[in-house]
């Protein structure tokens, strides 16, 4: 019996305890792994909705407090400007009470003195009119930023309902994954862990066979190898669902994590990830590239090469080490596309425990892409 299905009889056991014993079903257990990866493909693709929305909410907010900076220095800058503004005012309301100024340059007995104050008076007028137009030029500008801060604060407000919807969702079916698992019988329990394994032992010959994977395992960039060593010192941690480390991870926080370490940023989610980064033959995979899942690219794995990934599987399970078709390939990017393949590497050491535990992500329905994928 693997891991999650250990955790899940643990889980039924308490939840049926008192309860009377539960009926042996008569629906196959083929078909029970059908409706329990469907479950679980649906959470993982809330998850991921969620995981985007947490992207998208953060920008936002970046937006928003960088224009509430821009618009209090524009309201500061229109401030000073509107002093400036009540100053001259003050002063042109003042000149009003003596003589003008070409009543006083006729007076003038001096001609040069005329047409040096003629000039002051020129240079006066301008400085006036270059205050009125910074100052209108300033309420605009002001007026623009705060209206773009209240857009940035809408669109906030409903990033954050939207992230709490989506949470709602991944958390509802996570329990229908619980109620299922509860209401399993040990046999039940242990069939599945069967077919489990049976599948994907099956699905890794049928790759490898095909020899669409690298006849030999090449070395990874100097970027590669960083995020290899940190994805393989992650196995063991939990899975959890949004989670980007350092104590547990989801299958796309722990890729783009591992990366990030190697200093290159990637996209947060899976579907980013497979959209954004450059695809690579799966023939002409190298360690540190992102395998990708399922049809809507739900799911991501670190290749480490030898036909196998570091992995964050789904909720109930720890980050491990997978064969590469323990779930229906989608295809292969590559973070580092300009880097160079060192010259030597010596793979980090494997926990004696890396590939312990459930292999699989799920999928209700697996299309004819999926299948040739395989």
């Amino acid at each position: 019996m693997t891991k999650r299905l250990v955790w899940a009889a643990c889980f039924a056991a308490i939840v049926v305890a008192g309860a009377p014993p539960p009926v042996a079903r008569a629906e196959p257990v083929g078909e029970l792994l059908t409706r329990l990866q469907g479950l679980y493909q649906k959470a993982e693709e809330a998850s991921e909705a969620y995981n985007a929305t947490e992207v998208a909410l953060k920008a936002r907010q970046d937006e928003e407090r960088r224009l509430a900076v821009e618009l209090g220095r524009a309201r500061t800058a229109l401030g000073a400007e509107r002093a400036t503004a009540g100053r001259l005012a003050r002063e042109q309301y003042q000149g009003t009470l003596g003589f003008s100024p070409y009543l006083r340059m006729l007076l003038s007995g001096d001609p040069q003195q005329a047409v040096d104050q003629r000039r002051i008076a020129a240079r006066e007028g301008a400085r006036r009119a270059g205050v009125v137009a910074r100052l209108e030029k300033g309420a605009q500008q002001a007026d623009a930023l705060a209206a773009a801060a209240r857009t940035a604060l809408d669109a906030q407000q409903g990033l954050a309902a939207e992230q709490k919807r989506q949470q709602q969702e991944v958390s509802g079916r996570l329990k229908e994954v619980e109620r299922l698992l509860a209401a399993l019988t040990p046999e039940e329990l242990a069939g599945l862990g069967r077919r489990e394994a049976a599948v994907t032992a099956g699905a890794q010959r049928e790759l490898v066979d095909s020899g669409r994977l690298p006849a030999r395992t090449g070395t990874p960039t100097a970027a590669g190898g960083t995020a290899l060593r940190y994805a393989t010192a992650q196995i063991g941690k939990p899975y959890v669902w949004g989670a980007e480390g350092p104590a547990s991870f989801d299958c796309s926080g722990l890729t783009s994590q591992a990366w990030q370490h190697a200093g290159r940023s990637i996209p947060r989610t899976s579907q980013e990830q497979w959209a954004q980064l450059p695809r690579v033959p799966l023939d002409r995979l190298r360690p540190g590239d992102l395998v990708v899942y399922f049809p809507k690219a739900t799911h991501v794995a670190l290749y480490i090469g030898d036909g196998k990934v570091i992995q964050a599987p789904r909720p109930g399970t720890t980050v491990k080490v997978s064969p590469i078709a323990a779930n229906p390939l989608l295809g292969a990017v590559r973070p580092d596309p300009e880097g160079v393949p060192l010259a030597e590497f010596t793979p980090p050491p494997l926990p004696e425990a890396a590939t312990a535990g459930d292999d699989v992500g799920y999928s209700a329905e697996e299309s004819d892409e999926e299948t040739s994928a395989r």
